[in-house]
């Protein structure tokens, strides 16, 4: 179990019970996006953990994070674990990076140009696709978020898709299971990678 406290304004109960939903935030336009708390929920469901939140006005909040117990600790991998050529993993193609989080998608597009692709950012489901139709060549990738503000991304997926039935499409997201199905991107056979991913 991890426990958390802080001292601050705390949070009145109409807030509380809904604190883990995507996109809920008590804060005004511009302040804030309500993800934060979405995402941990997210990990911590993902890693069959349970996580708890106690708060009273004026009392500061509490939140208590527990995780199943491992019995077995953990091992280092070293260099020779590895068959990988790191000359394997490099690439040629276009892929179109779509992720609203500054704080994901531009060390994603930076290891991604490392390894030789050409990459196009998108930071929202709308600029994906406005993105897409500057760029003169070929986007041979799309690797979009899920659940983001505005088009989700099983929207621009749709809509590349019909210009180009050939484009490939990878989705990630930090959410449960239950809230990437809600945005129905297996009507589109693709694939799916879980956040956070090293």
């Amino acid at each position: 179990m991890l426990e958390v406290n802080d001292s601050g304004e705390g949070i009145e109960p109409e807030h509380l019970k809904r604190i883990f939903e995507p996109f809920y935030t008590p804060k005004e336009q511009g302040k804030g996006t309500g993800l934060g708390l979405a995402t941990v929920y997210g990990i911590v469901k993902q890693s069959d953990g349970f996580i708890w939140a106690y708060s009273e006005p004026g009392k500061g909040a509490t939140f208590k994070v527990y995780f199943p117990r491992v019995e077995q600790g953990a091992r280092l991998l070293q260099a020779q674990d590895s068959n990988v050529d790191i000359q394997s993993l490099c690439g040629t193609e276009t892929l179109l990076l779509v992720e609203d989080e500054h704080a994901v998608r531009h060390p994603a597009c930076e290891f991604l140009r490392q390894g030789g692709y050409h990459v196009v950012e998108g930071h929202d489901g709308l600029h994906a696709v406005e993105a897409a139709d500057k760029h003169p060549g070929r986007i041979d990738l799309l690797i979009t978020d899920v659940v983001m503000p505005g088009m989700s991304g099983g929207q621009p997926a749709e809509l590349l898709l019909e210009r180009d039935p050939d484009l490939k499409v990878l989705f990630m997201s930090g959410y449960s299971e239950k809230v990437v199905l809600r945005h129905k991107i297996s009507d589109l056979h693709a694939n799916f990678l879980q956040k956070p991913f090293t």
